[in-house]
């Protein structure tokens, strides 16, 4: 990987594809907005696998790949630009059938149930579980993780281990900026209460796109793998520490420090530099 002290821009996907066999591909900030599909990005997904490239899609979703599956059908994100997914509700789901024995509290909006679906670990109250997990904020557009502080105190008192399945602080949708589980899972890190993150950056999730792309080809040589996302902080550093290449998309959820015209490499190298983050290049947005 080049040095943070230089991150160049990179015009395309098709400028660099040839490096690699395999994408790890964030999805939400890179292939969707949150609204509906980026179809430049969309695009260049499909005619890298044309070329006989394989797709993962890696992402902090909380909930079952097949569930994150029917979100981008909702977002009119077209098939044919991917091959597998990886989420980090797919982690969680080993995390609870270790962990959750007596059950599991949960915080979080009902929409995220299918975290649940099929699993040998029923929601239980607070006295009764025997781990905890946080998929997001209930009432995010109106909540912060202070809301929270009472119901991790109880978590607190009975020691129980907090499962964060998407360790994504923030994201946006559409033009809004919206907090994730992971501020739940920072602040109860503050009152001394341990956290599992599921998900990038940590190792996990990673292998476990490394292996679809070993079943989806054969074998996977991690410097022949480029992971593409827009966060420093799970994208970036998650790929870093697993080993593999990293293309920083930057009008993603860091695109306030960019502004309408400027310098995409200047500003990019100065992020990265101040996260400790390498990349290949950047792109405003893949396509």
């Amino acid at each position: 990987m080049t040095s943070p002290h230089h991150v160049p821009v990179i015009e395309n996907l098709a400028a660099i594809s040839d490096r690699y066999d395999v994408l790890f591909c964030d999805i939400w900030g890179v292939l969707h907005n949150g609204v509906r599909e980026n179809a430049p990005a969309g695009a260049a997904l499909e005619q890298f696998r044309k070329r006989g490239g394989r797709v993962v899609l890696v992402t902090n979703a909380p909930v079952p790949d097949v569930q994150v599956a029917r979100i981008l059908d909702k977002k009119f994100v077209r098939r044919a630009s991917w091959d597998a997914i990886v989420s980090s509700g797919d982690v969680t789901r080993a995390q609870l059938i270790e962990r959750g024995g007596e059950g599991a509290y949960h915080i979080g909006p009902d929409r995220d149930l299918s975290l649940f679906h099929d699993l040998p670990v029923d929601r239980a109250p607070i006295e009764r579980a025997s781990v905890a997990v946080v998929t997001g904020l209930i009432h995010e557009e109106r909540e912060q993780a202070e809301d929270y502080r009472a119901v991790l105190e109880r978590l607190k008192a009975r020691r129980l281990t907090l499962i964060c399945a998407n360790p994504d602080r923030v994201v946006h949708v559409g033009d809004h900026l919206v907090p994730c589980a992971g501020v739940v899972a920072d602040l109860y890190e503050e009152m001394a209460g341990k956290v599992i993150w599921a998900g990038k950056p940590y190792a996990p999730i990673y292998e476990m796109a490394l292996n679809k792309a070993c079943e989806l080809s054969g074998a996977a040589d991690k410097s022949r793998i480029l992971m593409i996302g827009d966060s420093v902080r799970t994208d970036l550093a998650g790929a870093n520490q697993f080993g593999v290449d990293a293309l920083f998309v930057s009008r993603g959820v860091h695109r306030d420090h960019f502004g309408d015209e400027g310098d995409v490499s200047a500003t990019t190298t100065a992020l990265l530099a101040d996260a400790g983050a390498r990349a290949i290049g950047a792109m405003p947005a893949l396509r």
